[in-house]
């Protein structure tokens, strides 16, 4: 099947169509997005404007039109932080829904979280033990533990890059004094809620999962995205450190010279690597991995599980191919009618309209 899965995010909206069906990894097919900050676009009171309601409409009917000219068969549309912590968020939902059609679901922080932590969990499967999954996004910063493949404790808190950017480092570059306001701003914010992993146990793997992480890690260091999505990335707190330093030293223009930043990040760089260095910090580990699965993929995935429950699911045609019967066909000559038990039949008949997110429950997603 062709899914689509529509993500309107904090700092980009992002159609991404892939290919897959139950039981194999989800294949990009194609992808359409444009740098869309609602953040920016929050007015005094935390409304979202009409400028950027109407930014938002535009795409979504771009991406509707561009998911059934690629013939897809089901979408999943989101939302999160931008639009779940805007004063006026219900009522953009709705002016969505009646100018496109198309209803957005609004994400929890627990479960954005969760769903983050689902697609690390398949990436790197069981043998990793517990996982810390880490997700800096443009209006929030997401933490996720746990050894199954929800996690046992998921959270949000409302660090992310582009907000702490437009609220605290006004200039550019920015004063030492608004970099140190900022950075004890994030750890007062942090400390009381990574007391609440303590009790948990220690991870054995601690993986970065969003643009900002993959860009600090290309900046220390790691492979370019060229090189593929299964080269290790690794990101350590010592070369965070060090890069933060210098960041804020650079103008926005100065960063752009720096590898993987695009114009759209370049801004927000610094206050996504002193989110970074500090998380790394208060859960006292050395380094992370960048993990290439994040939330467009846990949901892609958790809907083709729900489609496994709901339809029957037959194997795909190449599973369990038998070898004719020599016996049948001779059957055949003699007179006898053969029957051909290796044509395949269809896997999934029919696509359901996508289930509901289960509710979070004890910081996480119900199973």
């Amino acid at each position: 099947m062709r899914l689509g899965v529509l993500d309107i995010g904090s700092n980009t909206v992002h159609l991404l169509l892939v290919d897959a069906h139950p039981g194999a990894r989800p294949v990009a097919f194609a992808s359409h997005k444009r740098p869309l900050s609602l953040v920016q676009y929050l007015d005094g009171d935390g409304n979202i404007s009409d400028a950027g309601q109407n930014e938002l409409i535009e795409f979504v009917l771009e991406a509707w039109e561009f998911a059934a000219r690629h013939k897809a068969e089901d979408l999943l549309a989101f939302c999160t932080s931008a639009i779940r912590e805007a004063t006026n968020g219900a009522a953009v939902l709705a002016r969505v829904k009646h100018e496109t059609t198309v209803t957005l679901q609004e994400l929890t922080g627990s479960e954005e979280a969760s769903m983050t932590f689902f697609a690390v969990r398949r990436w790197y499967g069981w043998g990793a033990g517990p996982i810390l999954d880490l997700d800096i996004g443009g209006g929030s910063f997401e933490m996720a533990y746990g050894t199954d493949e929800l996690p046992e404790f998921a959270t949000s808190v409302p660090l992310g890059a582009s907000r702490l950017t437009r609220d605290w480092l006004h200039d550019d570059p920015p004063t030492a004094k608004s970099v140190k306001e900022l950075r004890r701003y994030i750890r007062s914010t942090l400390k009381p809620v990574v007391r609440n992993f303590r009790d948990l146990g220690r991870a054995n793997l601690v993986a970065g999962t969003s643009k900002t992480f993959r860009s600090l890690a290309r900046i220390a260091g790691a492979a370019p995205s060229g090189a593929g999505p299964y080269v290790k990335r690794e990101l350590h707190a010592a070369d965070l450190g060090l890069w933060a330093q210098r960041i804020s030293a650079m103008t926005v223009e100065d960063r752009l010279y720096l590898p993987g930043v695009s114009d759209a990040r370049a801004r927000q760089l610094l206050a996504g690597a002193l989110v970074a260095e500090a998380a790394l910090e208060l859960f006292e580990f050395p380094t992370m991995e960048i993990c290439p699965w994040a939330l467009r993929e846990g949901l892609i995935l958790r809907r083709l599980d729900q489609l496994v429950f709901e339809e029957a699911l037959d194997p795909a045609p190449h599973v369990g191919k038998r070898k004719k019967d020599k016996t049948k066909k001779k059957a055949g000559k003699e007179g006898g009618k053969t029957t051909d038990t290796d044509e395949p039949r269809p896997m999934i008949q029919e696509f359901p309209s996508p289930a509901p997110i289960p509710a979070p429950m004890a910081g996480g997603l119900a199973s």
